[in-house]
This record gives C-alpha cells, structure tokens and sequence, in this order.
C-alpha cells in the first residue's frame, strides 16, 4: 500500500481528504499524529515544515504532498476512482474549485477562528475577531443557502471536491453558529452530506473523539 495519510480523526480538514479517500475506496494506511507529543510533531515537521496535518505520502511515486485541496486534486489525477472528484470539462472543475475555495475560505477558516478562541486563556481571547468571524460566516451562509435552493450537491447533480470541503465546513460551523432555522436549504444539504456512506464513515471513526471538541466558555 503506497499511500499514508498523516491526519487526526478530530481534524476537519483531515475529515476532507478522508471523505475523497473513502469516496472511491482508495487503498491508503492512516497514521494518527499527535501535535502534542514532540517526537510526533518532529516527525510531521519532517515531511512538511509548515507541521499541519493531513499530509499524503506517496511511496510509489516518491511524492510528498500537503494540503487537503491539492490531496484531492493528486488523488484525482493519479488515484481515480468512480467518483471524479473534479470534473474533465474545464467550466466545471473551475465551478467545483471557485465552491471548494467558497467552503474553506469563508465558512471553514472562519469557524475554525471561533474554535481557535475557544482555546485560548481568558486574557487572550478576541471577542472582536469571533465576532467578525461570525459576521462573515453568516454571509456566506446565505451564499449557500441561494445557492443549495436548487441544487443537491455543491455544483449541481455530482458529487465533487466541493462537497469534500462543505462537509466539515458545515458539520463544525452548525456547533458554532447553528444555520438550521434560518437556513433550512443548507442544513438539508448538510443532512444529505451525512447520509453520504463516505462522510458517514469519516464522522463514525471521528466518534470516539468528539469529547475534545472546545465548547464555548
């Protein structure tokens, strides 16, 4: 098996690449990295100096290659499956990377913004970086929501990339900024994307740590 996947169970952006793993049942070994633990985190700074997780390592091709996105996009190329993650025609990969970049940039980071705070010690915290965190985050929930009025996946009838990255985006940002109310396209959405047997698996494998999630407070 040439693929390893360096990642942590609890990680949306490590839930990204999982789900396009799953997807097209593609053969890899994940290997759980602690950034805790010095000897772990060593060892990931080894493969990538910037030290964030998910990584991909390719043995058969002797590739390094970092960032969930690009992992998706190298699996596409060179790993496809049933599912092409992001489509032969060149307006509709463009769709699905503009969604994919949609996703990250402007509901996953700014969640990712609010936990981050969560962390921090009561004199650090920045209540007006949450904040506008929030503010862009509901704005790009009402994006989505317009959009997923007619669609069933994030570009239309296919599954893609984009779905790969609104699934953590949405399931993490529904326990910081709940949207189901007042944005029941979206949450419909979110639901379809847990039913996905690839998503499923990924949250189901994530259970045991769930605990570690930061509550507000």
């Amino acid at each position: 098996m040439s693929l390893t996947l360096y990642m942590h169970p609890l990680s949306s952006y490590c839930h990204k690449t999982l789900i396009a793993l799953y997807e097209n049942a593609t053969p890899f070994t994940a290997v759980s990295v602690n950034l805790g633990d010095p000897d772990e985190r060593a060892m990931l700074l080894k493969l990538w100096d910037v030290g964030k997780f998910p990584v991909l390592q390719d043995d058969a091709r002797g590739e390094v290659v970092p960032e969930s996105s690009i992992i998706i996009d190298y699996l596409d190329q060179h790993y496809p499956g049933a599912t092409r993650l992001i489509p032969d025609n060149g307006d509709a990969a463009r769709a699905v990377r503009f969604a994919d970049r949609f996703y990250d940039l402007h509901i996953h980071n700014h969640m990712q913004k609010v936990v981050g705070n969560r962390l921090r010690p009561a004199d650090a915290k920045d209540p007006h970086g949450v904040e506008d965190a929030k503010i862009r985050m509901r704005a790009a929930y009402d994006i989505a929501e317009r959009d997923m009025t007619s669609r069933r996946w994030a570009t239309g009838d296919d599954f893609s990339m984009a779905d790969c990255a609104a699934a953590p985006a949405l399931f993490y940002a529904a326990k910081v900024l709940p949207y189901a109310d007042s944005h029941p396209h979206l949450a419909a959405y979110l639901e379809r994307l847990k039913a996905r047997p690839s998503y499923a698996r990924v949250l189901k494998e994530a259970e045991p740590y769930f605990h570690m999630f930061p509550q507000e407070g």
